[in-house]
């Protein structure tokens, strides 16, 4: 039987760990690798090509939300878990845009992310809490968004949201640049843009807008 082999990626090293060797006692379950942060998960994601990812939702460098993106187009045969200590229907239906198929909260790891594991494995979805299981119905009711949800005019495209990440955690243009791998200006071209979709005008409202959206934590 080919034993599910799972990358746990969160910022908290004893977190990890402990989930780690919580993984570990049981059979049929392989901790192929770590990560500290999205960025690193996802390049992790490539190299060991696991099962599951087990994935904090607030990541450095590349949020969980942004990292299920990437690391779903990278692995196409991965599953996502996002671990949050967060229940709210607007971040059930943002795992869910993401592509994740697992919602589970940090409090209630231990008795249920077995479940949620074997569950994803089955391409099946499994969400913690019974608010969570209302919004994924109306969710797969209403197609894409919720229903009655309309499109924001304003929503960012997946670089821009990953430019607004770094910029709130405090890195300058050239350091965007440097962890995006792109130029100096393409990133004041995004950065432009960014603040005139938003209508903000400061840093420090885009890392307002930046916790509101849970591209950073507070």
């Amino acid at each position: 039987m080919t034993r599910t082999r799972i990358l746990i990626a969160d910022d908290h090293p004893l977190f990890r760990k402990g989930v780690r060797e919580f993984l570990e006692t049981k059979p049929g379950y392989e901790v192929v690798g770590e990560a500290a942060t999205g960025r690193e998960a996802l390049v992790k994601a490539k190299q060991l090509k696991p099962h599951v990812v087990i994935l904090d939702i607030s990541m450095p460098d590349l949020n969980g939300l942004e990292a299920t993106r990437e690391i779903l187009r990278a692995v196409p045969g991965a599953e996502v878990i996002i671990l949050t200590l967060h229940e709210s229907e607007d971040l059930v239906h943002k795992v869910l845009d993401a592509g994740a198929r697992g919602y589970v909260l940090k409090s209630d790891a231990e008795p249920t992310l077995l479940e949620a594991i074997e569950a994803v494995r089955q391409h099946k979805a499994f969400f913690a809490s019974k608010v969570a299981a209302m919004v994924l119905e109306a969710y797969l009711k209403g197609g894409k968004r919720l229903v009655g949800e309309k499109a924001s005019p304003h929503e960012l495209t997946a670089r821009e949201r990953q430019i607004v990440q770094l910029l709130a955690e405090g890195k300058s243009n050239k350091e965007v640049a440097s962890a995006l791998e792109i130029s100096l200006h393409t990133v004041v071209t995004h950065r432009s843009n960014i603040m005139h979709k938003l209508e903000v005008h400061s840093v420090s409202e885009l890392v307002r807008y930046a916790i509101r959206n849970n591209l950073v934590s507070a």
